[in-house]
């Protein structure tokens, strides 16, 4: 995905896990952090629970070993159960391991209960039994965080209106969770129409700015005169019509995010002013020498290749590279072909209120959405079954000759799909799906919607055709 795959590159090996040993016995401290550190852990040890949560005040452990019965700094000193629930408090998918030598079940039961991943007695007849108790919850931390990333993932999860599948938009996905939190530029691009400021918002909804305003300003449609005004404000009697003063975009968005669409299209004076804000975040309204600071977060998009516009002397370097903090790169629609049923379905509910229940779609009428190239990517495909909608609402099911005439005119392909193989791979999971639906829904119109027969046709059981239509999520007829 251009500058997606670059950015999700790793050059570096992953980093040893981290592990906060917390021991009271010199000795005994000594033996277990040579041994965690032997076996590839990067380990820090401490005496004492006290320095253990002032450690665990500045880091975030991947995990904890701790003795039970620790000797307190002073008064009031915290004992291995306190530095658990600290350290789950504060960190609460961390991976904490109890050492005990006065180990029963009732003080096991009570340690798991409050969130320990396991206990080993002490003294360990093996340091190998802490390895393995180490190495089997960290490995189970690992698989509850992929588990819960591929669930979203592979069900199609809507990341705030960012909707889809297939490997380009898995790798979307992770993008965006790893740069949601930080307060970094980004910089979107993208053909028109594949979801620029979708994107943007699920940044905003996914950061510790959401509660903060979302404001959005499309710069290519705002009058060239008027756009310094809209972006950071003007004073009365500033130019003609300016009767009162106002609020720039910048403010609304203090202390949330700022979208800026099709930032190409700005002049060089403004682009010089928008550089400095961006520098700086201050600026001063237009007809004001007054200047405002804000805490916004800046995201820009555009469609342009700015990098080109650089070497043309169209567009500031410097603007360039304050922009283009972390590039994301949105892939085009005709590049994840595996997404269309899904967003056809998103749309078709999304209507549901003027047409209750959604339309069916026939599957021909798919085919001929999944074969063509959509220049105007997702904006166009809904835009598409709007369309379809309206014209296939008194049936109650969108066939091919209400889809617009450019998408119902592509020639069908032969056989039952078109299978792209990118090179990146693609979702098999939803490939074979679709091509199952595909089949079924042309056996049930053969048959004029008996499934008996559709079963017959397909070579299963009728009981294992109903099973398919409901898993698929597929209207049941007769």
């Amino acid at each position: 995905m251009g500058d997606c795959g670059t950015l999700l590159a790793r050059t570096m090996p992953s980093p040893s896990p981290s592990v906060l040993l917390v021991e009271d016995d010199d000795g005994f401290r000594t033996a277990v952090e040579e041994s965690l550190t032997d076996q590839g852990y990067t380990v820090d040890a401490v005496a004492s629970g006290e320095q253990a949560r002032e450690r665990l005040e500045v880091f975030a452990y991947d995990a904890v070993v701790t003795d039970l019965r620790l000797q307190p700094d002073g008064q009031g000193g915290l004992t291995g159960e306190d530095v658990l629930d600290y350290a789950r408090a504060r960190y609460p998918d961390i991976a904490v391991i109890v050492m005990t030598g006065y180990a029963d079940v009732r003080s096991a039961v009570a340690l798991i209960r409050r969130g320990a991943a396991d206990f080993v007695e002490k003294p360990l007849p093996a340091l190998d039994v802490l390895h393995h108790a180490l190495d089997v919850a960290l490995e189970q931390r690992r698989l509850r965080s992929e588990n819960a990333r591929l669930r979203e993932a592979l069900d199609g999860r809507d990341m705030g209106g960012v909707i889809g599948r297939s490997r380009p938009m898995q790798q979307l996905f992770e993008i965006i969770d790893t740069i949601a939190p930080t307060t970094s530029t980004v910089l979107i691009t993208g053909e028109t129409g594949t979801g620029k400021e979708v994107v943007a918002r699920a940044i905003h909804q996914r950061s510790a700015r959401r509660a903060q305003p979302f404001v959005a300003l499309n710069c290519a449609a705002i009058p060239e005169t008027l756009l310094e005004a809209e972006l950071f404000g003007h004073v009365r009697g500033a130019f003609t019509g300016a009767v009162a003063q106002r609020q720039g975009r910048f403010e609304q968005a203090h202390r949330g995010t700022l979208f800026l669409d099709e930032v190409g299209t700005m002049s060089a004076a403004l682009q010089a002013k928008l550089l400095r804000a961006l520098q700086e975040r201050e600026f001063e309204r237009v007809g004001e020498s007054r200047t405002t600071r804000v805490d916004v977060r800046v995201i820009g998009a555009t469609h342009s290749d700015l990098q080109q516009m650089v070497r043309d002397g169209l567009f500031r370097e410097d603007l360039f590279y304050r922009l283009n903090v972390i590039p994301l790169q949105l892939p085009p629609l005709r590049e994840r072909r595996e997404d269309i049923p899904l967003l056809v379905q998103h749309f078709l509910q999304r209507g549901g209120a003027e047409t209750s229940p959604p339309l069916a779609i026939a599957q021909e009428a798919m085919r001929a959405l999944m074969d063509y190239s959509w220049p105007g990517n997702v904006r166009q495909l809904e835009n598409a079954i709007e369309r379809a909608v309206a014209f296939g609402r008194a049936r109650g099911r969108i066939e091919r000759s209400d889809l617009p005439p450019d998408v119902a005119a592509v020639p069908q392909q032969a056989g039952t799909f078109s299978i792209l193989l990118p090179d990146d791979g693609l979702d098999l999971e939803a490939t074979v799906d679709a091509i199952a639906r595909d089949l079924i829904v042309r056996a049930l119109e053969r048959t004029g919607g008996h499934k008996g027969q559709a079963a017959t046709l397909l070579g299963l059981k009728r009981t294992t055709l109903v099973e398919k239509l409901k898993r698929l999520q597929l209207p049941e007829t007769s």
